[in-house]
């Protein structure tokens, strides 16, 4: 009864982001724990030698199983940052969801230092992803580290003609770019009102032209992320 409980007690602490103590069993809050991992099943995901799988936050890799354009490359570049083995300190994100639909955890990686999460979006081998438009602690480093791989044409940006750069959306690598929104008034949780035809979320962290995949598209005040630098009403001008 007593190991049923320690179990359960470890399961608890991985899910919920906490660590435990290993003196009284009880466990103490913690944005960070550590964990050694199994392998790396592709491009965002990891498995542990616990039996958990590991979501990364707020990026994704192309679908290995779709045919996407650098979705095995992604998975590579992973399995060199990260061999198996590994022991990693997994970091919570306490507004973000801890565990998706799939069971798996929700976490940022760091190993020997670096944030895994934004190296792999600065090497081009995933996208940012804000799910839900939400936007976690990295979201700045995250943003800054895409406009590097884009501007290098590092990665999926080099080797994907059909690439979409979309940080509110999944990784588009092998498709034509969608078309053009249709100019309507959205009203949805997490558009900033600024942005009437378009559904772009409001600040902080401050957006350039470069992250948001609209051109041309109506601005009203107060412009948070100072969109319309014409004063014209239309932001991000092509």
């Amino acid at each position: 009864m007593r190991r049923t409980a320690a179990i359960l007690l470890v399961i608890a602490s991985l899910v919920a982001g906490t660590a435990v103590s290993d003196t009284e069993g009880a466990p103490v809050s913690s944005a960070r724990t550590t964990a050694v991992v199994s392998y790396v099943i592709d491009g965002d995901t990891i498995k542990l030698d616990n039996g958990f799988r590991v979501r990364l936050l707020q990026i994704d890799a192309p679908e290995p199983g779709d045919g996407e354009c650098f979705s095995r490359a992604s998975g590579r570049e992973l399995r060199r940052l990260l061999p198996s083995g590994s022991r990693v300190t997994l970091e919570t994100d306490p507004p973000l969801d801890l565990v998706d639909r799939y069971s798996r955890l929700l976490r940022y990686v760091h190993y020997r230092g670096v944030n895994l999460n934004v190296e792999l979006v600065r090497r081009g081998a995933a996208t940012v992803w804000f799910y839900r438009s939400e936007r976690g602690r990295h979201a700045a480093e995250l943003l800054a580290a895409s406009r590097s791989s884009r501007a290098g044409r590092r990665g999926i940006w080099g080797a994907c003609p059909g690439a979409v750069w979309n940080p509110f959306a999944a990784a588009q690598t092998g498709g034509s770019r969608p078309p053009a929104t249709t100019p309507r008034t959205i009203r949805r949780g997490g558009c900033d009102a600024s942005y009437p035809t378009v559904c772009i979320p409001p600040a902080p962290p401050d957006l350039d032209c470069a992250d948001v995949p609209h051109e041309n598209f109506r601005v009203r005040p107060p412009d948070p992320h100072r969109f319309d630098g014409e004063g014209d009403g239309l932001g991000c001008e092509g």
